[in-house]
């Protein structure tokens, strides 16, 4: 299996997990590659991150490591996902329906669903993805 990091030509980044290149290739050729956000099919590939060693990294065996602000990580993520999710709460089985069939415009959505709406949604063939993303932590007092 094979993680590779992709653009559509709106500019959406994402990721797409593939048996090896060739599968990739095929999938890309017969139209089945597309941006999660927008459905464009014209997709390139991005060079992977995992293979470049920037300037300051750790070389193994040095005394030299980088501290990890994990808290500041933490903030970083809640942010990004309040800002670019609405929240629909309860009602995301019935958003993605919605927008599933054009009813109201396609947005990043967030939310609460049942193990049932869940099925429900995989037999409409909506896709969606379950990411636990903790509360944001109270300040220091």
């Amino acid at each position: 299996m094979i993680a590779y990091d992709l653009k559509c030509s709106s500019g959406h980044v994402f990721e797409g997990w593939f048996d090896d290149f060739r599968s990739f290739q095929a999938q890309q050729k017969k139209g089945l590659v597309t941006c999660p956000f927008c459905n464009d099919a014209s997709i390139s590939r991005l060079p992977s991150t995992f293979s470049i060693r920037s300037s300051d990294a750790v070389v193994p065996g040095s005394q030299a490591k980088k501290k990890v602000d994990l808290q500041q990580i933490h903030s970083k993520i809640v942010d990004f996902v309040e800002k670019n999710f609405d929240n629909v709460g309860t009602d995301f089985a019935r958003e993605a329906l919605k927008i599933h069939y054009g009813v109201t415009e396609p947005r990043n959505i967030r939310g609460t669903s049942t193990e049932k709406e869940e099925e429900d949604l995989r037999k409409e063939g909506i896709d969606f993805v379950k990411i636990p993303v903790p509360a944001r932590p109270e300040p220091d007092a």
